[in-house]
């Protein structure tokens, strides 16, 4: 199965399961290897990179919530030029496509980063971060920018202004479109009685954005690929995405959580496990199994 996730026109960009980790998940591509088949998920997205060093936030990193978490990193990274030196090595050995999220604050760092990644053929596409409180026509500015690489462009739009960005962005040069990122939220930490900002994640997420990918799907241009994002936590949260107009999606904190529901998720939607049969005894199935050991239990 080949899913065309990016508009044609430039190289293409196919998975073969539409799911992948969402940006900050799974670090550059290398930290989960030993937990996850990484050839059953169809693209990596890497953690958040900039064109200069950035170092993680010094204060409270994680506050738990109710119904979820509240997440403030700092978006700590060496800048690209290391990003991508430590790590095309890693992004060579893999059999799926590298998506590297990157993120820039003016035109002029991204005429840098450009030039950078299309040296890298290691790199399949780029998802472009844009800041929460970024206004269209700087959205715009730097779309036009970063879509002039070689390499398919996909832009994650800010959760409160996806409505306004969009069409925008489409028109810019975007070859996809990925709503969205997690929304931002301010929490108290009990620890120091502090409050701190960071990105929100939990299942509550999911209808907010399961909204908006259906109201957007019905506005853009067909031929734009939408990828969802927010509060997938079970293969069932994935098929309502793609029910409601997207052609992949990306898995946040359920793979923190539970590194094997990312795969698990990306098996399901890939067709690669088998449906337990009615009579078959709990030693017999488990929820990950495939095919090929389904057919191989059944013959012993």
């Amino acid at each position: 199965m080949a899913i065309e996730i990016a508009r044609p026109g430039k190289y293409s960009l196919t998975v073969s399961t539409p799911v992948m980790p969402a940006a900050g998940t799974v670090g550059f591509g290398d930290r989960y290897r030993a937990l996850l088949d990484y050839e059953k998920l169809g693209a990596i997205v890497t953690n958040p990179a900039t064109i200069d060093p950035w170092r993680p936030a010094t204060s409270t990193r994680v506050i738990a919530l109710d119904a979820g978490v509240l997440v403030h990193t700092g978006l700590p990274n060496p800048g690209l030029a290391k990003v991508i030196s430590q790590n095309r090595r890693t992004w060579a050995s893999l059999r799926i496509p590298v998506i590297l999220h990157l993120v820039g604050a003016s035109v002029k760092q991204l005429k840098r980063a450009v030039a950078l990644i299309d040296d890298a053929d290691e790199i399949a596409a780029v998802e472009l971060g844009l800041s929460d409180d970024i206004d269209a026509a700087a959205a715009v500015e730097l779309v036009r920018e970063t879509s002039r690489m070689e390499k398919p462009l996909l832009v994650r739009l800010p959760f409160y202004e996806c409505h306004q960005l969009a069409l925008p962005v489409a028109d810019a040069g975007a070859d996809a479109l990925v709503l969205t990122a997690a929304p931002r939220g301010t929490a108290r930490d009990r620890h120091t009685g502090r409050l701190v900002s960071g990105r929100v994640y939990g299942p509550l997420i999911k209808p907010i954005i399961l909204r908006l990918v259906g109201r957007l799907r019905r506005q853009i241009p067909d031929e734009l690929p939408i990828i969802a994002s927010g509060g997938i936590h079970s293969p069932q949260d994935a098929r309502d995405y793609i029910d409601a107009g997207a052609i992949a999606v990306q898995v946040d904190a359920a793979t923190w959580a539970q590194p094997k529901m990312l795969e698990r998720i990306a098996r399901d939607l890939g067709g690669w496990i088998a449906t337990r049969q009615k009579d078959a005894l709990p030693d017999e199935w488990n929820p990950d199994m495939t095919h090929t050991e389904a057919i191989q239990r059944r013959a012993t």
